[in-house]
């Protein structure tokens, strides 16, 4: 059962050339836990397929524009934006006015009739001040350089982790279609678009390491920040790079992690104070977030936000499933990172989120997207340890 390594060569070592050998994730499984997991997989997969994963009558804005008339001129001629969007637009032309932020976002935010209680309801200001210096120009540059930057890094990573060429190239053009959405220009001034291609970057330039010694992640850390200033909900990846640096026991990059954990809350902490200066008495609360949509939740974000939302849902939710399990074959640290990144949001989207939050999706979409291409590898590993009779052979990711 396995693979031999003269067989397939890169499974011999690591690629950052730890000495330590790429093993099967599920090497060492007892056959019946396999088969428990494979059963379980199957239904999971089946129910994927079947499940709802957008609230029925209604469309997804990422469909479309909508017309949305604008609350400071009744009256006046629609425009074609989203209404979260043209939240966002109203925000960045005040800035471009000269206009402080924490000036007049609550006052919008009431006119559009969106709650400002909780206080983190109302957006961190930095995409709003990014969009109104770059311009239209700028954003269009910004985007293409983001998407491109994407492509390039993990085509890079895919090589140092030894992939084989047709491989990396499959894996590769995955990634280039998830990262494409970051040129949509319809969606410059939504906040997850950016944060999520942020975190794809930060996750493809990051080199994990040991003791300090083998991995790279001055830039990854640089561009988690970025996202973070943008989306707090760029948390739970920077807090699992946090982890993972404990875990291999890189200590300056662990405090690095904690340091910008420290300032993201103090940084929070300011914001929450100078919106709640403005929060009235008679302002609604949001509705809660906490719904517990289960898997609809899950598989309806990440499609619905990404490309998957041009497949129908028969394939959109097995795709997401896949893209989540296939890291699984990618054999080492990163497929162990990009599973737990992958699983970690689904798990959190299954719990949290309603069905007009369907755009938190994007912030782990680009970053899961090259998990597909190594669902074949993490299936013939698991039917490998299964020791069914067509797990003979099971090929690697690497």
């Amino acid at each position: 059962m396995g693979v031999h390594v003269l067989e397939f060569p890169e499974v011999g070592e690591e690629a950052h050339g730890s000495g330590s050998p790429r093993v099967s994730h599920f090497a060492g499984w007892p056959p019946l836990l396999a088969r428990i997991a494979l059963a379980a997989l199957a239904l999971l997969l089946a129910a994927s397929a079947l499940v709802q994963i957008a609230k029925s009558g209604t469309r997804s804005p990422w469909e479309g524009p909508v017309e949305v008339s604008s609350p400071a001129a009744p009256g006046s001629i629609a425009k074609p934006y989203d209404q979260d969007i043209a939240l966002y637009e109203a925000a960045i032309a005040r800035i471009r006015k000269g206009e402080n932020y924490y000036d007049f976002i609550v006052p919008e935010h009431r006119a559009w009739k969106y709650p400002v209680k909780p206080q983190f309801a109302v957006r961190l200001p930095t995409l709003a001040y990014l969009d109104a210096r770059l311009g239209a120009p700028g954003q269009i540059g910004a985007a293409l350089a983001l998407m491109f930057g994407i492509i390039i890094a993990w085509w890079r990573r895919f090589g140092d982790e030894g992939i084989s060429y047709v491989r990396r190239a499959m894996a590769t053009a995955v990634v280039s279609v998830a990262a494409s959405l970051a040129v949509n220009r319809h969606y410059f001034p939504l906040h997850e678009l950016w944060a999520g291609g942020l975190i794809a970057l930060s996750f493809g330039l990051h080199r994990i390491g040991r003791n300090g010694e083998g991995g790279r992640w001055l830039g990854a850390f640089c561009a988690a920040a970025l996202a973070l200033a943008i989306r707090e909900l760029t948390l739970p990846f920077v807090l699992l790079m946090l982890a993972t640096a404990l875990w291999y026991r890189n200590r300056k990059e662990a405090l690095a992690w904690t340091m910008l954990v420290a300032l993201f809350a103090c940084a929070m902490a300011v914001h929450i104070s100078l919106i709640e200066r403005q929060v009235l008495p008679s302002d609604p609360h949001s509705a809660p977030w906490l719904v517990m949509r289960g898997l609809s939740g899950w598989l309806g974000n990440v499609s619905q936000a990404s490309n998957l939302r041009w497949l129908p849902h028969f394939l959109a939710g097995p795709a997401v499933v896949l893209m989540t399990f296939g890291w699984l074959g990618f054999r080492g640290r990163t497929g162990t990172f990009g599973f737990l990144l992958s699983a970690g949001y689904g798990v959190a989207f299954m719990l949290a989120g309603r069905w007009d939050n369907f755009y938190w999706g994007a912030m782990i979409a680009p970053a899961m997207f090259a998990g597909i291409a190594f669902a074949p590898c993490a299936l013939a590993q698991l039917v490998a340890a299964a020791r069914l009779p067509i797990g003979a052979s099971a090929p690697t990711a690497n």
